[in-house]
């Protein structure tokens, strides 16, 4: 097929922003898909993955990957459907996952290193669940946990976001270990939801109250914490820390609190809890497993299947509305995995 009769609806970061990303951050642009070249295919946006590491790659300064530069189509996770192919590697129809970005289509070669495509089953899975349980977020919380957190049956295991699609992720797997799971999420809604629907066998409202986490982990959690898997960092991170187990094991994979400050991060006040408690505190980068996604996709569908394992995700629609749906993570609206519906099949 000819590609230059397609329009590509690209997000291309402007500015590095202040506190809250704002529209004006964003310079949205529509220019025709260039034909192909040997070796290379055309990817169709069906849905991109809305993270909190997003905001990160916005900043400017050494991380565990280079920030998107000014002028270059925001980073994203996303599938999609391959309508233009020049290469052995994928066909036209097949569906793929990787890094196609904020934008309409992705072009470019088939082994692409950056975009890393593979193909995926529809059949085994929607496509937002190949975003969620057996994407990036899925492998997050099965391996972070797992190789981080090491849980054992019959220890309590706490994460923060809980309602998120790391946080589902985490209290799940943590279940099937044979582990105690107490959640922390924002509101009752979603609470009610992580024990009645997710299995988990507490939930705590942080949003209840200025002593909700301090009492909730203490009703909770009267045995102490074991493995705490933080999502948010700030004052929550601070308030386990008065209440972990020896040896106990903190895995950091987030600290969506402190994303948008435009003060100096929060650090843990209680960090010499670390000390008495000779207890451990490791940063993750979900990359790290890459090799090993396989394994987690295997072992999470297979409880899928066997209908032990859920995946929720909170679906917004439009690519036009990327600006305002990527703020419902950093404002807590987003119920599961947030996915941006760019388009039909």
């Amino acid at each position: 097929m000819s590609t230059t009769a397609l329009m590509n609806q690209q997000f291309r970061l402007a500015a590095r922003p202040v506190g809250m990303p704002k529209r004006s951050d964003w310079q949205e642009v529509s220019e025709p898909v260039r034909e192909i070249a040997d070796g290379e295919i055309v990817v169709k946006a069906l849905y991109l993955s809305l993270d909190p590491a997003m905001r990160g790659w916005m900043n400017e300064g050494k991380s565990y990957i280079r920030p998107v530069a000014i002028g270059e189509t925001m980073r994203a996770g996303g599938v999609g459907v391959v309508v233009a192919s020049k290469s052995d590697k994928f066909a036209v129809g097949d569906h793929v996952s990787g890094g196609i970005g904020v934008q309409a289509y992705w072009v470019g070669a088939a082994n692409d290193k950056t975009a890393a495509f593979f193909k995926i089953d529809a059949r085994l899975a929607p496509l937002t669940t190949w975003l969620n349980t057996l994407g990036m977020p899925g492998m997050t919380g099965y391996f972070g946990l797992i190789e981080s957190g090491q849980p054992k049956a019959g220890e309590t295991v706490v994460v923060s976001g809980a309602a998120g699609a790391v946080g589902m992720t985490v209290g799940q797997v943590a279940k099937h270990m044979g582990c105690r799971v107490v959640g922390i999420a924002g509101g009752k809604e979603k609470c009610d939801f992580m024990v009645k629907e997710m299995g988990f066998d507490a939930c705590i409202d942080y949003k209840a109250g200025p002593n909700a986490v301090k009492d909730g982990l203490k009703e909770h959690c009267p045995g102490g914490v074991d493995v705490y898997f933080d999502n948010v960092g700030g004052d929550i991170l601070d308030t386990v820390l008065t209440r972990i187990n020896l040896r106990a094991r903190i895995v950091i994979c987030g600290a969506i609190s402190q994303y948008n400050n435009t003060t100096a991060v929060k650090g843990p006040a209680n960090y010499l809890s670390l000390l008495v408690n000779r207890a451990r505190m490791e940063g993750i980068v979900v990359f790290d497993y890459a090799d090993r996604y396989h394994k987690g996709v295997a072992a999470m569908a297979k409880w899928m299947q066997e209908g032990t394992f859920k995946s929720k995700e909170d679906v917004v629609e439009g690519l036009s509305t990327f600006p305002e749906a990527l703020l419902m993570l950093f404002e807590g609206k987003n119920f599961g995995k947030l996915c941006l519906k760019v388009a039909d099949e």
